[in-house]
């Protein structure tokens, strides 16, 4: 991989919450500008990796690297926050918005790093351009909105921080199958506006692979393919299976 530009390796890690192991000697990487997809269905392990590489689980074995701005970074150890400042950015799984706060505020709360407060207005526009529906409802509470709008919403918030690398959890659950395809276009557009290295764990295989480079397949904790390119995760018999039923 190329010693500048912005990306993301784990090799070799384990996690468990109490006794239960939830990820065994995962290794994926995302390299500068590429958007990678890992898929697998409920309960395999997609969230805790996230949050493994954001700082919220501490993986018992193994290392997470990225690279931001060309300078090499261990986050293994380091908090949420300092993880965030690096310009790594995650879109939860949920949305975990704040609820009785307007768009334009929760828009707001996503600038927090001192390299995204210069751009605030750049950003905000650039938003309020990919998601029109923000702009005409940016005095409206959060809470007060449908999944889609929300959705739309915590992406705005992750890109408000102006990332260098975008993590995003499972953008599909909760929306109509035309909302979905809109809010991966968005992913998409977003991605290639600002140059984004982007790691998408999703279970909506057909929608994921629109706009994915290469992938994974997570099962049971352990990653059970590896992808090179779309066609190749296209093609795969264990994806028929899983996602497909053939």
């Amino acid at each position: 991989m190329a010693n500048s530009g912005n990306s993301i390796i784990v090799d070799g890690i384990d996690a468990a919450y109490g006794a239960v192991r939830v990820l065994e000697d995962v290794s994926l990487r995302a390299g500068d500008g590429e958007t990678v997809v890992l898929l697998g269905t409920n309960g395999n392990g997609k969230s805790t990796l996230m949050k493994c590489i954001m700082g919220m689980v501490r993986p018992s074995k193994g290392t997470i690297t990225a690279r931001t701005d060309g300078q090499e970074h261990d986050l293994v150890g380091l908090t949420t926050e300092q993880i965030v400042d690096l310009g790594i950015a995650l879109v939860p799984e949920g949305r975990r918005l704040f609820p009785r706060q307007t768009v334009e505020e929760n828009m707001l709360l996503g600038a927090s790093r001192r390299k995204a407060r210069a751009q605030i207005k750049e950003n905000t526009e650039f938003c309020f351009e990919v998601f029109p529906r923000l702009a005409e409802r940016k005095n409206q509470l959060a809470g007060s909105m449908s999944g889609g709008e929300q959705q739309m919403l915590a992406l705005a918030r992750a890109l408000m921080l102006s990332p260098r690398i975008l993590l995003i959890d499972e953008p599909s659950v909760g929306l109509s199958p035309l909302l979905v395809s809109r809010t991966i276009d968005a992913i998409k557009q977003l991605k290639d506006h600002y140059q984004l290295t982007v790691l998408m764990a999703e279970q909506n295989f057909t929608q994921a692979i629109r706009i994915a480079d290469r992938g994974y397949v997570i099962v049971h904790g352990k990653i059970a393919f590896e992808g090179g390119s779309a066609d190749e995760l296209n093609n795969n018999q264990l994806i028929r299976e899983f996602y497909l039923g053939l």
